[in-house]
């Protein structure tokens, strides 16, 4: 059984006060009668996040908690002491970012991007701000081309950093995103390159012509959406291409050339056009 986590558990024994949990070399581990699903019955298999309660006992929940063991998560800070700041992460006992694990001294009510871990002593769930901690800095476990998940960390004006599969920071280039990015967003990427200096430049973008052909196709799929016609021009911005096409103003002109070519649409002065069959 993982604290911090979600579990599948099977129940032991009912008390009137819940049921008992089989928690394995944790021991029993009680449900409370709030959190017993019907028709409940011994033997049955129950899935649960696993925590300390106020009294710093293990208990379980059936509710979701914003975040588990290992994730980042962007969570609002509801209080703040000596011992440090307390969030919502969606159950009774708010999870505590230690002031030593503060990256600057967080404030009630704003929200910041942390990383839920456990204490040395593997039984205590709290978050931290220094994200530097637990992911590195240069390639780890990532190809060129490939495919990611992306969490948005901070902000630079150089771009947006994020961090790759859990593992390992990357860059996106402000220059190279037509769409609002929020700290905490989650979002799929792809390894653009893997530089000499051990770092990673990522993009929204397929690389290569890969981007193109999807383009294309999408593209084409808007115009039909939209009876045949849309008023793009080569003056479009680059936003209203990224939010109609889902790419770049270069990706954009490379697909819609190539489907002129195939004669599959009309550029005219007022907009592009899907070609019909006699055309």
């Amino acid at each position: 059984m993982n604290i911090g986590q979600i579990n599948t558990f099977s129940v032991l024994k009912h008390v009137d006060f819940g049921v008992y949990l089989d928690g394995g070399g944790l021991g029993e581990i009680l449900l409370p009668s709030r959190e017993v699903p019907e028709e409940c019955h011994v033997g049955d298999q129950v899935q649960a996040f696993l925590y300390n309660d106020s009294n710093d006992r293990l208990i379980a929940t059936t509710t979701t908690p914003l975040a588990q063991v290992g994730d980042l998560a962007r969570l609002k800070v509801i209080d703040v002491n000596p011992v440090g700041a307390f969030l919502d992460w969606g159950l009774p006992k708010d999870l505590l970012v230690p002031k030593n694990e503060q990256q600057e001294p967080m404030r009630k009510g704003q929200s910041y991007l942390v990383y839920v871990d456990l204490d040395t002593s593997g039984r205590r769930i709290f978050a931290s701000t220094k994200l530097d901690r637990y992911f590195s800095a240069l390639q780890v476990g990532v190809q060129e081309g490939e495919q990611v998940d992306l969490v948005i960390t901070d902000r630079s004006e150089v771009g947006y950093r994020a961090v790759i599969n859990k593992l390992c920071f990357g860059l996106l280039y402000a220059n190279e995103v037509y769409e609002p990015l929020e700290i905490g967003q989650q979002i799929k990427g792809y390894v653009k390159s893997l530089r000499l200096d051990g770092k990673i430049d990522l993009s929204l973008q397929k690389p290569g012509y890969d981007k193109v052909l999807e383009a294309k196709e999408t593209i084409v799929r808007v115009l039909e959406h939209n009876g045949g016609v849309l008023k793009v021009t080569d003056k479009s911005s680059p936003q209203r291409i990224q939010s109609l096409f889902g790419c770049s103003k270069k990706t954009y002109k490379q697909a819609v050339g190539a489907l002129y070519k195939a004669r599959r649409v009309r550029i005219e002065s007022d907009g592009l056009y899907l070609a019909t069959k006699a055309e």
